[in-house]
């Protein structure tokens, strides 16, 4: 691994770590050093994960890595049973198991008739081989192969969220906007929001939902898998500004073949436009006489910088600065990889428009924390009703954002 200034791009397994964390009525075993979930935990925290899956280690030494020793791992699976008594058990390998090459499955397999009473769950990952996005597109497939039952559809139409983890920034608000915009569009209630603000229960209960809302592409392979096995549609998008969550929501009524409640639509986008409307004309006279200082640069996820650049551009004709994301397999022609070579040179020659990156980007080179829209964070997230970035009230704030960002009356 090379040297950096910044934090580097996750590994795989803190990508699985943040999609397991939040998981309720499960405890997640790391085979590996003590230190690890330590830190992981206090990260966890920060971001405001606290009544999720109960995170424990093995703690190996010297001797399990040179002699190859499991035996750690029986202690501390008895513990957890006599402590916790989940339903599952998720075990994560760390960096030297992978190294070493401790055959995770294979125990998990050999010691699963030792505890009939709950489930084993082995992930993969713990090396350095694959980034976070694809250790939370492996971790999200897996659930939705393993953890689903055979069930009944409801009898009213509810509905997944897929994709809602912890590694996201505002993870939390983000799904909140969703859940209250089907709620009030269709009458729509949730089975499981995986895996934000879920349990072990509500992932079983899977299948008895009527449609699957992805909110990134590391879900669309679970999905998939949903889809087959109990014929559930499923969309993949996240909902940005006033026309594009319109426009999502019609999706999920062409899907689910129910009608968008016209009156909550035409209330919502009502008030929105009353909100924005004192700052319309301004940003109207910006982009005509100073586009430059209305340029939007964005970088984090590739799906949350589309949205909001989307946003930006269809719905305030804001003029597309530099724009890139955060994972090397995303990167596009529109929306390029950029590593810390690049992205902190755009932030350091930032002179003039908006900028939205990572909260440790925008501290780094002194701009507006308020602007963040991605992870590493340098703040305590202890609650989760910050404002959303997704949806009608999304909207909202993004453009109270830029609106209090350009400081020059012109």
């Amino acid at each position: 691994m090379g040297l950096h200034r910044f934090k580097p791009v996750p590994s795989g397994r803190m990508g699985t770590l943040w999609t397991l964390a939040t998981i309720r009525g499960a405890a997640l075993v790391e085979f590996g050093c003590m230190g690890h979930m330590l830190y992981s935990g206090v990260t966890l925290k920060r971001a405001g994960v606290h009544d999720g899956c109960k995170l424990y280690s093995t703690h190996i030494d010297e001797a399990d890595i040179a002699l190859g020793g499991t035996g750690r791992l029986n202690h501390t699976l008895d513990h957890v049973l006599k402590q916790d008594r989940p339903r599952v058990i998720f075990l994560l390998p760390s960096a030297i198991p992978e190294v070493i090459g401790t055959d995770l499955p294979a125990l998990c397999e050999e010691l699963q008739g030792d505890y009939p009473d709950v489930r084993l769950l082995p992930f993969g990952h713990g090396g350095f081989a694959v980034n976070q996005h694809r250790g939370i597109q492996e971790a999200l497939l897996l659930l939705a192969k393993t953890l689903p039952v055979t069930i009944e559809k409801t009898e009213q139409p509810t509905f997944n969220i897929i994709g809602s983890c912890a590694d996201l920034f505002r993870f939390q608000a983000d799904a909140g906007e969703i859940l209250r915009l089907m709620e009030g569009a269709f009458g729509m209630k949730p089975v499981c929001v995986m895996t934000s603000h879920t349990s072990v229960e509500e992932i079983e209960r899977m299948g008895s939902a009527h449609i699957n809302l992805v909110l990134r592409r590391e879900g669309e392979p679970a999905a998939r898998h949903l889809q087959k096995r109990f014929g559930t549609p499923y969309l993949l998008g996240r909902p940005y500004g006033l026309e594009g969550t319109r426009l999502w929501l019609e999706q999920i009524a062409q899907l689910s073949g129910i009608p968008v409640d016209a009156a909550f639509l035409d209330q919502e986008r009502q008030l929105a436009r009353s909100q924005l409307a004192p700052v319309i004309p301004h940003f109207r006279y910006i982009t005509r006489s100073h586009p430059e200082e209305a340029m939007l640069s964005l970088g984090g996820h590739a799906d949350v910088v589309k949205g909001i650049l989307e946003f930006g551009r269809k719905e305030l004709s804001l003029p597309k600065g530099t724009c890139w994301c955060d994972c090397p397999e995303m990167g596009s022609e529109e929306i390029p990889y950029f590593g810390e070579d690049q992205w902190s040179q755009v932030i350091r020659e930032h002179k003039k428009g908006l900028l939205m990156a990572s909260g440790e980007a925008l501290e780094w080179a002194g701009h507006n924390g308020d602007m963040q829209i991605a992870n590493p964070d340098t703040k305590w997230r202890l609650h989760p009703y910050d404002p959303p970035l997704v949806g009608f009230r999304g909207a909202v704030h993004l453009v109270n954002l830029w609106s209090n960002e350009d400081r020059d009356d012109h």
